[in-house]
């Protein structure tokens, strides 16, 4: 393995210029802890730099064994002083291990055309733990395919992909589209749009989920916007008790995809 012992070694500036600015196409993605890089291997991710801290390398825990094992599957490895590993993590607290590496890349059209599409589509949605909540969510509920478009965050973002615990990683995902761009590709492919509103839509149980699915869900504090809303098929609301106003998106986004996984796995 390859030792880097200055935080003037290109490899530091590689890790940070990524975590600054991340791919938007979600190509080229920085894990950063053990669990996201065991997610990447099982998922088959190609690896394109593994890096662990020094002190990680013979301590017990998985940073070690995994550094070794990827070794062993000719991933490029380097062993980092814990000073140059803490100036390339992007975390407060550095786990010991980090690595970028590349995923498949997916298109519009692959996630409108799937045939029963269920995609969740995250309108505005600025919080990159949110966007990585509502990706782990849509994967467990058995969506097909996600946007992240409008303002929302970067879900390849180091904070979204945490948050994602590596559903990223696996769930098709494309982000960076007007959110005008991805009602027209839903519609054209003949997907029904049910729109998440506050207030006066159905109850997630009174829609009918069946079929391709596109599931709208507006960004923290405005939600959807008044036209997004009047092009969709439906309207869904979540009840709730008189004292609360509203839920966090990515809590809203899980009820209502366990509501269409259980219309759709009881069919």
């Amino acid at each position: 393995m390859r030792t880097v012992s200055s935080r003037q070694n290109p490899i530091v500036r590689t890790f940070r210029a990524l975590a600054d600015q991340p791919d938007p196409t979600g190509e080229r993605v920085l894990l950063d802890g053990a669990h996201l890089v065991q997610e990447a291997q099982a998922s088959g991710a190609v690896f394109e730099v593994l890096v662990v801290a020094a002190s990680r390398l013979d301590a017990p825990g998985d940073e070690g064994a995994l550094a070794r094992a990827l070794e062993q599957a000719d991933v490029e490895v380097i062993v980092a002083d814990d000073k140059v590993f803490a100036a390339l993590s992007p975390v407060k607290t550095p786990s010991g291990l980090a690595a970028i590496v590349r995923r498949q890349v997916s298109t519009p059209a692959m996630i409108c055309g799937r045939p029963g599409a269920l995609i969740v589509a995250a309108v505005d949605v600025q919080d990159p733990g949110n966007v990585g909540s509502l990706l782990r969510a849509a994967e467990a509920g058995g969506a097909t395919g996600a946007f992240a478009c409008g303002t929302s965050a970067n879900p390849f973002s180091w904070k979204a992909l945490r948050g994602s615990m590596g559903s990223a990683l696996r769930l098709p995902v494309v982000a960076g589209m007007p959110a005008e761009g991805v009602l027209t590709c839903m519609k054209s492919a003949g997907v029904r749009l049910v729109a998440a509103v506050p207030r006066d839509g159905e109850s997630p149980d009174e829609i009918d989920w069946r079929g391709p699915i596109g599931l709208l869900l507006g960004g923290e504090g405005a939600g959807l916007s008044g036209d997004i809303v009047a092009q969709s098929d439906v309207r869904v609301t979540i009840p709730m008790a008189a004292a609360v106003e509203s839920l966090n998106v990515a809590a809203a986004g899980a009820i209502l995809i366990y509501a269409a996984r259980r219309q759709r796995t009881s069919a």
